[in-house]
């Protein structure tokens, strides 16, 4: 079942702001004047302008609050999906008058810290560093999961993570202990009051949500969003949201591309960690990140080795009736061979099993 939240243009040019379970009907309803005391009744006839859906009420009647404090012209950019002015009118009147977006320098790699052990990738096609996407986090609420959403960033070699309005303040002491060792990704995390502030010196920003939320724009899976930030030049950002409630409508509208996965329709609920850990993988696919050692495997076993073994386990499997009936002893000698040939031995293996063998054949030392 889906819930609505929508904005209904009046006769005399206001907005109205409003949410339901059934959109055709409510606007049916408000159509007919069916509230009496409704602000719509008396501003009649209205034109429906814009509505989104949303997969629970909860979600429907925040939205509604929010949009019903904006202003005229944030409604009306919302309406035409003018997600630049959107954007300019999320930042407050009294800094928007002095700036567009405030700029904030961009801290410094990782690589450029001193003592850092922790270096990027060089893009060699473009004869730069390639840092890698910045992780930003809006409003979490638990230092944990900003410690887990450290520990998943390190593991795949990010350690550029900015905080926008935490809840309970930064540093906050819940995070260390979470992030398991990843204390560098924590000690520089850079604390900002707006999202816009946060993303100011990024070229591309890609906001993370399971819902569309009416949103047009480009929709990428993990692995696109990882490509693109690979062959673009300039800054990038993974944008999440709040741990409850995810990103909003006016955040959404400061990303070039929403990035989503696709799950459970029925269960669409990742931690912050789980959707961190994602999109960094997929973003270390590309990067030249040390891989384990792998310990070189010995050559296959010669043919005549293996066909001695063989022979050595048919002797002794013989005289101890394991080929009878008669007449399915070829067809079980087959089939030994064929499971025998399988895992393709090496050397040192069949040397082992032979040994085995034989010591299975020896007559028991007590007896």
């Amino acid at each position: 079942m889906a819930f609505w939240a929508y904005i209904l243009k009046c006769a005399d040019g206001t907005y109205y702001t409003g949410h339901t379970d059934d959109l055709e009907l409510r606007i049916a309803q408000h159509h007919a004047g069916h509230f009496v005391d409704c602000y719509t009744r008396s501003r009649r006839p209205l034109e429906l302008m814009w509505a989104s859906d949303f997969p629970t009420r909860i979600e429907a009647l925040e939205s509604e609050r929010r949009i019903k404090n904006w202003s005229k012209a944030k409604k009306e950019a919302l309406i035409k999906s003018d997600w630049n002015s959107l954007s300019n009118l999320s930042i407050p009147p009294a800094e928007r008058a002095s700036r567009t977006v405030k700029s904030t320098p961009p801290p410094r790699a990782p690589s450029e810290v001193e003592g850092s052990p922790h270096t990027q990738p060089f893009d060699f096609a473009r004869g730069e560093r390639n840092l890698g996407p910045i992780i930003v986090l809006v409003r979490p609420q638990l230092g944990e999961n900003i410690g887990k959403a450290a520990r998943a960033m390190l593991n795949f070699g990010l350690t550029e993570l900015r905080l926008v309005a935490p809840r309970d303040g930064w540093p906050n002491p819940s995070a260390g202990p979470a992030a398991a060792g990843a204390d560098v990704v924590l000690e520089q995390a850079q604390v900002f009051d707006t999202l816009a502030e946060a993303v100011a010196d990024c070229a591309h920003v890609y906001a993370t949500t399971v819902r569309k939320r009416g949103v047009t724009k480009p929709v990428l899976t993990p692995e696109e969003a990882a490509q693109a930030v690979q062959r673009e030049a300039g800054r990038s950002a993974y944008v999440f949201g709040p741990e409850r409630s995810g990103l909003e409508t006016e955040d959404v509208a400061l990303a070039r591309a929403i990035v989503t996965v696709p799950i459970n329709p029925e269960f669409g609920s990742l931690n912050l960690a789980q959707a961190v850990i994602l999109l960094a993988y997929e973003w270390s696919k590309h990067a030249a990140l040390e891989q384990p050692t792998v310990e070189e495997l010995l050559p296959p076993a010669p043919q005549e080795e293996l066909e001695g073994m063989i022979a050595q386990l048919e002797a002794m499997l013989e005289p101890a009736g394991y080929f009878f009936p008669h007449s399915r002893a070829v067809a079980t000698r087959l089939t030994l061979r064929t499971m025998l040939t399988k895992p393709g031995w090496n050397h040192l293996e069949v040397r082992t099993m032979r040994g085995v063998l034989s010591t299975l054949a020896r007559k028991p030392r007590n007896a």
